[in-house]
């Protein structure tokens, strides 16, 4: 299979002469790992800006840490990912005197996931600009059919929850755009060049495609498939396994029983009908972030059998746990979170109050997950107008 990148350089003469701006970081590769930034210098394509997303081009700054003074030796970098909400959409100045903005970042199929985000925020300027935005796609790594989660309702959009998206939404950067696009209503110069040659129904290990980490924390294609359901750990003030070589697949804290917490996860796994996963009582001390320097006592969670799993609803499994576990410690993050203040980051995430009141009043996981399927009909109805593949 090719992705968009490789497909841009059979018509590459096309950008000569344009004002060619770029938004990628480091997954921007080729089969060889040759970077985008590389092939247009070697096809001697002047590259004029380059927009940076959350993490910056090379992936060195850890999560809602600003970003700047990047260097590309080729290139001036504008940072979309700096101190005020404000940076996450480009100056239109900065579309204005480009003529097209190549775009390649790999997204894993999570809304929370922020490139998705700022692939939207983009075309929102473009829009006011004229500037033409050009998605190089790619496949979604955790394959484009499985569909979890509710979608976003009016009044909690946040950088995790920018769009009306579901939690998984099963589709590509390309598949987002026109979403964007014709759904939204976001109506820049759009252009997609698709993938040739990929299956929706196959995983980023089932292609030849090299798998590139692609933030600081999502060192695994296993790290991805867990992601739409323990990326809520960072709504609590429980370790989501942040500053281990294990984030998003350890959660815990120094005050949790390891043993309690696994026997209450695996009795809410059956409980709610969950499959796919193991859950091991696990002991670890994160380097930064959350407990940084402390012992914390929790678990391990392994992926069994990834068609199986349904990774929201194991999110919820470990949260209800935890809320049962140790009732006097556990709390929802408060602090400002992708700045925000209010929702609180749980909301934010989940896109609603729904789930977190859910959990608090102990309303079964199945009939919380059952109504979000439900409320899907309408959003999947408009998804499937934008599928390629």
């Amino acid at each position: 299979m090719r992705t968009g990148l490789e497909r841009l350089f059979d018509k590459v003469d096309d950008l000569r002469g344009k004002r060619v701006g770029v938004a990628c970081n480091h997954t921007a590769v080729d089969h060889d790992l040759d970077h985008l930034l590389d092939r247009l210098r070697a096809a001697d394509i002047p590259v004029k800006r380059v927009f940076a997303p959350e993490h910056g081009v090379h992936a060195t700054a850890q999560d809602m840490i600003s970003v700047d003074g990047e260097d590309t030796s080729e290139a001036a970098v504008v940072s979309l990912y700096g101190k005020t909400v404000d940076t996450l959409r480009p100056r239109p100045e900065l579309l204005a005197d480009l003529d097209v903005v190549l775009f390649d970042i790999q997204d894993i199929g999570s809304r929370y996931y922020t490139y998705q985000a700022t692939l939207g925020y983009m075309m929102e300027v473009a829009a006011g600009t004229g500037t033409k935005m050009v998605v190089l796609d790619r496949p979604n790594p955790i394959d484009g059919v499985s569909l979890e989660g509710n979608v976003v309702e009016p009044g909690f959009e946040s950088f995790v929850s920018a769009y009306p998206l579901a939690v998984r939404h099963g589709m590509t950067m390309g598949e987002l755009a026109r979403y964007f696009h014709g759904v939204l209503g976001i109506r820049c110069p759009l252009e997609v060049i698709d993938c040739e040659g990929w299956d929706r129904r196959t995983w980023a290990d089932q292609t030849d495609l090299p798998w590139v980490f692609p933030s600081p924390n999502m060192p695994t294609l296993e790290t991805a498939t867990i992601y739409p359901g323990m990326c809520l750990i960072e709504g609590t003030n429980l370790s989501e396994g942040r500053g281990t070589t294990r984030p998003f697949h350890l959660v815990g804290a120094p005050w949790l029983d390891a043993a309690e917490f696994m026997r209450l996860c695996r009795l809410g796994a059956v409980d709610a009908g969950l499959e796919g996963v193991a859950f091991r009582a696990a002991t670890f001390e994160p380097r930064f972030q959350k407990f940084a320097g402390q012992v914390c006592h929790g678990l391990e969670v392994f992926v069994t059998d990834r068609y199986r799993l349904d990774a929201l609803l194991l999110g919820l499994v470990v949260l209800e746990a935890a809320l049962r576990a140790a009732p006097a410690h556990f709390r929802w993050r408060t602090e400002t979170y992708e700045f925000v203040d209010d929702p609180i980051a749980i909301d934010l995430l989940l896109g609603s109050r729904e789930g977190r009141v859910a959990l608090e009043s102990r309303v079964s996981l199945r009939e919380l997950t059952g109504g979000w399927a439900a409320g899907r009909t309408e959003w999947e109805k408009a998804r499937k107008s934008c599928l390629v593949y």
